[in-house]
């Protein structure tokens, strides 16, 4: 991977820091950290620093001073064309053009690893998204977090870092049991039985064609099963069933996971008893009221937490700090990224308390909430399934838009607030549709390339040093942005600014296309046609990168 130019112009900075420092002419005991923008007005170059501004305290001395001292130890060299400062503390950058246009060989040698970083110091990390309780099919709401774990997942593994995807199958407890218990009276309804769905039960249309594809595949034999004995045998197949559901869901939306964990194997395995007992020596339990407690509230939390009901049953919350026992202590990861709907909001505080009885630093898990959804074809909100009258699935989401809709569309908003999906934009063939205008870009790309080899022609000589137009260089600069974005992302965990830049990289090669003539049979245009392709082809493997990264596929033809 060629050097980012941000870490070009840190280096700068930190060296001119250090000859300041020796010279004296800045009274720094230690160089702070750097921190480098892009100032959102170009004619301020392609850098910028506040950094005098931050000094200007510690030192007593005047920003445009510490900025002019800066600037003078920093004399434009082969990466750099200009250094200046502006009031009231700014250093300024402009890249060098011919170092500019070498970066188009830069990226051509890196292929399709461009954009693929090394980090110093690479983790262990787990990303575990969606883990919707197998009782059902996933809906809307379930999409976004899926979306946005998977994509969160490629950047981290991007930036370095070794990623596990996980599904955390919550196949215990008492809405496992009534799942059971509905799929057993919807089978003995099938076979013209009476039977009594439970209260609290689910009614969902699923349930019946679920308990009718489980008749006509194992016949009656459990009808006269025992009732205790067919939930059990009966419930296994269906959870298994419901469980291979979600998963063709989700790989229809491009979703797939390393691992499916078991809630039941915490119990199986005794992992469920050594975390209590764990937390009871660390004197985190308490009995009371005939329940056992967690004491949450001295950790942070608003209030203690029932562990184990009176009734002997365990919570949740019980599970899941066993779970997370189980990731931390018993799989040893650096880094644990839980993916959560919102209505598991309030459940945060209380797990990263637990996380601190256990012995881990609680900083080390990392809560992204994905707020609600609403679906709308145009002005109209869509609340329920066309098929059912009930919730809109996943599957008829996708059908409807296709997957690489679903994945730009969720993904392009912090997953922090709530967002509408437009139906009739997310399939309108125009450039008013992010998804229709950015796919549009890469068959452009590869049009143009398959034109030039049908024509013969080599780009392979050209020279990158004739490529001085305006829109040829933005284009790059737009380029090299995507490793300092893969960066930002993974450190930041915020993946909605890779859409924006796949849609800012896209009309940067739409603007360059309609300025910058690149096939040409004028035998003076020659030379300049195989630089041209050189940097379309070099566009190319940016923009499939930045495609990849979010899941979605990269056209040749539209």
């Amino acid at each position: 991977m060629p050097p980012q130019a941000r870490d070009l112009i840190i280096a700068k900075i930190e060296k001119a820091l250090e000859r300041a420092r020796s010279q004296s002419l800045l009274p720094l005991e230690t160089v702070p950290e750097v921190e480098v923008e892009h100032p959102a007005n170009s004619q301020h170059g392609d850098f910028a620093t506040s950094l005098p501004l931050r000094l200007a305290r510690s030192t007593r001395i005047a920003p445009m001073e510490i900025a002019n001292t800066l600037a003078d130890l920093m004399p434009a060299d082969q990466e750099v064309e200009r250094v200046w400062t502006a009031p009231p503390g700014f250093v300024n950058f402009t890249l060098r053009q011919e170092w500019l246009q070498k970066q188009v060989l830069a990226i051509l040698e890196a292929g399709k690893a461009y954009g693929t970083l090394e980090t110093p110091n690479p983790q262990k990390i787990m990303v575990e998204f969606v883990s919707v309780n197998p009782t059902g099919p996933i809906h809307v709401g379930h999409t976004r977090g899926a979306v946005l774990g998977s994509t969160l997942a490629s950047i981290l593994e991007a930036a370095g870092h070794s990623v596990t995807r996980e599904y955390y199958v919550n196949d215990a407890g008492t809405q496992m049991e009534l799942f059971y218990a509905s799929v057993y009276a919807r089978y003995m309804e099938a076979l013209g039985k009476e039977a009594q769905l439970p209260s609290g039960g689910y009614q969902g249309d699923y349930v019946g064609d679920l308990a009718r594809e489980i008749l006509s595949q194992e016949g009656d034999r459990y009808a006269s099963m025992e009732l205790e004995e067919a939930l059990k045998v009966l419930g296994r197949i269906a959870r298994e069933k419901m469980v291979d559901q979600i998963k063709e869901d989700l790989l229809r939306l491009g979703v797939s996971f390393d691992v499916w964990f078991g809630e039941n194997t915490l119990f199986e395995s005794g992992e469920y008893d050594e975390t209590l007992e764990h937390l009871k020596q660390g004197g985190h339990l308490a009995q009371r009221e005939g329940a056992l407690w967690f004491a949450s509230a001295v950790l942070g939390d608003d209030r203690d937490n029932v562990v184990i009901r009176s009734s002997g049953a365990p919570t949740y919350f019980a599970s899941d700090m066993a779970y997370h026992h189980n990731k931390f202590i018993r799989r040893a990861f650096d880094r644990v990224i839980n993916i959560w709907g919102a209505d598991h909001q309030g459940h945060v505080t209380r797990l990263k308390a637990a996380v601190g009885a256990l012995g881990v630093d609680p900083a080390r898990l990392e809560i992204i909430i994905s707020q609600m959804v609403t679906l709308k074809r145009g002005q109209e909100v869509v609340k329920v399934s066309k098929r059912t009258g009930e919730f809109v699935t996943l599957r008829e989401l996708v059908d409807e838009v296709g997957p690489d809709a679903c994945r730009y569309f969720f993904l392009a908003r912090s997953p922090g607030t709530q967002m509408d999906f437009d139906l009739e934009l997310a399939t309108r063939e125009s450039s008013e549709n992010p998804v229709y205008y950015i796919q549009y870009g890469h068959a452009r790309i590869a049009s143009i390339l398959d034109k030039a080899r049908q024509q013969g022609i080599d780009w392979t000589t050209g020279d990158v040093s004739l490529l001085r137009d305006p829109n040829e260089l933005a284009l790059i600069r737009k380029m090299l942005l995507l490793p300092e974005l893969v960066e930002k992302i993974s450190q930041a965990m915020e993946p909605h600014h890779l859409p924006h830049y796949a849609l800012e990289l896209a009309t940067a090669f739409h603007w360059f296309y309609e300025n910058c003539r690149v096939l040409s049979s004028d035998p003076a245009h020659q030379q300049l046609t195989l630089a041209r392709l050189k940097l379309v082809e070099a566009a190319q493997l940016v923009l499939a990168k930045a495609l990849t990264l979010m899941g979605m596929t990269t056209p040749e033809r539209m």
